[in-house]
């Protein structure tokens, strides 16, 4: 299947502007109104429309694509009420979607290009794309340009398909013109098509690039790559988990039929982590047989494929997938690619690690390679050590309020070295590298060194040392980095909050006397949520249970009126700080602890909250708006949640906190 040579607008079928005034998108949708380019600003425009938005977690729970689409931007709410009605999208006779920046920002779901897909959209336009969400429009066949390109649709201009095209690597551009991933690899299959042969010279390479050129396929001799290269590359190993696997089932049976056979079904797993806790959920009881057919899919994907086999056991998961797959799976120096953009959490163990959608892993689960253009990189230079009270969290934070917004870190691998790196934990590391997709980065590494080493050995008792270190990269000498070098210097940085509903809203706090700048007003808190990917490891567990052992002593307890929940991010994170005494410590001062799963982190286990006025302070990663329930979710580290959690406020730890009268 090929793309047309050409593209214009299909006559009697219209263009979708999501705008930020409300009763301007709902007039549309209504077919009272059709807007253009020449009525319409860019700055009058949705920015950073969210796959979340697209698709909540709820519409996943449809596997087939056409069903999907039925709840197309679900998501979009204002005044309490979805903006865009069931088949709105369809029925609306729209073939175009237009928003403003950093369109598809957030998680990696497909389902976010899919559901415009099957309700007929054909070209998205947005000023930029974040990249994953990028990838999975290509992959699926869905064009993308920018608003010029719109305006001279508008005016009736057919635009050739190498418009589309031009700019792009000889790959991609092959890729946009089959069709989509799938009709491009079966015209690979086929002998149809011949991949061009790199030709970057010898040159100093990033961590990312070094890893890159390893792992080319059909390379011959030592190969060397720059940005933009486009290459296919050999995948170590990647993993799904129960949200996606029913539709890598599903694309790969439809595509090469049910018998397909996977390429290394040793080195890939499913994990059943994210819908674990779904089932006592009130608001998730209506789709719980949807819920249960996801679970039962994957279950028939595993028995088939051989893929290793992260189920939950007696009803208790072995926990969230990035954290499992750095203690099991991943190795330094290795490609691992994943259907979740919080894989490069993996990039703390210095490999370079990604989300993908589904059809981008099922074809390369199928064939064991895939397609990458190589990204520029951004390297952040680490100095000194955090002060009391400011951990790794605080630290991304600063860099999605301070380099995110100003998209310095967009389509980008963020690079972590210098001697700061060194006095991180590989934890601390991990949670780095876990929210670089926050960034809306390609990805997130960090260099590797004996901890590294050290701390992947412990978690598999006699893996090899030497084969480690072979694997591991560091960055050449006189590397380029596009997104330049940015000397950090942890001594200087303070906790910091993301207010509702943007990672990137970070308020440093004043480090004269822990209050919070005037841009945060006192805030009570109804819930304190420790855990997810990001903040359920050891050294996260170590940070709350330095608070509590604290409150333990000044005789505290959890505040009234607060739930403080502790979730564990893995089975072997739990059996330790059970081994500490930690779980009789946290029932102490009134936590609730809670097995290892995703949870609260996607709206789908204790402690989301149930109503618009509840108030949380979570660990988590993100906290765009409903993610987490309808109340208002603000950002912070550990330490903070912990702290806030006793204070029945949001505030910043400090020792010897709980020996004061409270204010």
């Amino acid at each position: 299947m090929h793309a047309p040579k050409t593209y214009s607008l299909t006559p009697g079928k219209r263009v979708l502007f999501l705008t930020k005034d409300p009763e301007l998108l709902r007039r549309q949708l209504a077919g009272e109104l059709d807007l253009t380019m020449d009525q319409v600003g860019v700055e009058e425009l949705l920015d950073d429309v969210n796959t979340d938005a697209m698709t909540p977690a709820w519409v996943c729970f449809d596997h087939r694509p056409a069903e999907i689409a039925r709840n197309a931007y679900a998501g979009l709410v204002a005044g309490g009420e979805r903006l865009v009605p069931p088949d709105a999208l369809r029925r609306g006779g729209f073939e175009v979607i237009v928003s403003g920046f950093r369109k598809g920002t957030g998680s990696s779901r497909e389902t976010a290009v899919q559901a415009e897909k099957w309700s007929g959209i054909r070209l998205a336009i947005a000023a930029s794309f974040a990249p994953i969400h990028a990838r999975n429009n290509i992959n699926q066949g869905v064009l993308m340009g920018d608003h010029a390109l719109l305006r001279r649709l508008q005016q009736g201009e057919a635009i050739p398909l190498a418009e589309f095209t031009r700019g792009r690597d000889p790959i991609t551009a092959l890729i946009i013109e089959h069709g989509g991933l799938f009709g491009f690899a079966k015209a690979l299959q086929a002998g149809r098509i011949r991949l061009p042969r790199l030709s970057t010279p010898r040159r100093p390479m990033t961590m990312a690039e070094r890893i890159i050129a390893r792992h080319a396929l059909r390379a011959e001799g030592e190969t060397f790559v720059k940005p933009g290269d486009a290459l296919l590359i050999r995948v170590d190993a990647g993993y799904s988990h129960e949200f996606t696997t029913a539709q890598v089932h599903e694309f790969l049976a439809q595509e090469y039929g049910p018998d397909y056979r996977l390429a290394n079904p040793g080195r890939f797993a499913v994990f059943e982590d994210h819908l674990i806790y779904a089932d006592g959920v009130a608001a998730m009881a209506p789709f719980a047989s949807k819920i249960e057919t996801l679970r039962r899919l994957q279950r028939e994907f595993q028995r088939k494929t051989g893929v290793l086999d992260f189920s939950a056991r007696d009803g208790i998961s072995p926990g969230i997938c990035h954290q499992v797959a750095r203690e099991k799976i991943i190795q330094p120096g290795e490609i691992v690619i994943a259907t979740d953009s919080h894989t490069c959490m993996g990039g703390s163990s210095n490999a370079l690690a990604y989300g993908c959608g589904t059809t981008e892993y099922a074809a390369l689960v199928h064939a064991g390679y895939t397609f990458v253009r190589v990204p520029e990189s951004i390297r952040f230079h680490l100095t000194g050590r955090f002060a009391p009270g400011c951990t790794a969290k605080d630290l991304m934070l600063y860099l999605l309020w301070k380099f995110a917004r100003e998209q310095k870190t967009l389509d980008r691998v963020m690079e972590f070295g210098g001697p700061g790196l060194s006095a991180l934990s590989m934890d601390e590391r991990a949670t780095l590298t876990n929210m670089a997709t926050e960034c809306s980065a390609f990805s997130g590494i960090t260099e590797c060194d004996e901890q590294t080493i050290e701390w992947i050995v412990a978690q598999r008792p006699g893996a090899d040392r030497g084969a480690l270190r072979a694997g591991a990269v560091r960055p050449d000498p006189g590397a380029a980095y596009a997104g330049g070098v940015h000397a950090i210097d942890l001594s200087t940085l303070r906790p910091m909050v993301a207010t509702p509903g943007d990672a990137e809203r970070g308020i440093p706090s004043d480090p004269t006397n822990g209050a919070w700048v005037a841009e945060l007003p006192p805030t009570p808190i109804q819930i304190a949520y420790a855990g997810s990917c990001t903040a359920g490891k050891d050294d996260d567990v170590e940070f709350y249970a330095t608070v509590c052992r604290q409150a333990a002593a000044a005789g505290r307890r959890v505040a009234p009126g607060v739930e403080f929940l502790l979730q564990f991010g893995s089975i072997d994170v739990e059996e330790r700080a059970r081994r500490k005494g930690y779980l009789e410590l946290f029932e102490k001062v009134g936590v609730k602890v809670i097995h290892p799963g995703c949870g609260a982190c996607i709206g789908c286990g204790p402690g989301v909250s149930e109503s618009a006025d509840q108030v949380t302070v979570s660990a988590i990663n993100r906290n765009y708006k409903g993610r987490s329930g309808p109340g208002k979710l603000y950002l912070a580290s550990p330490l903070t949640v912990a702290a806030s959690a006793f204070e029945g406020r949001i505030v910043a730890w400090e020792a010897g906190m709980f020996g004061r009268a409270k204010s």
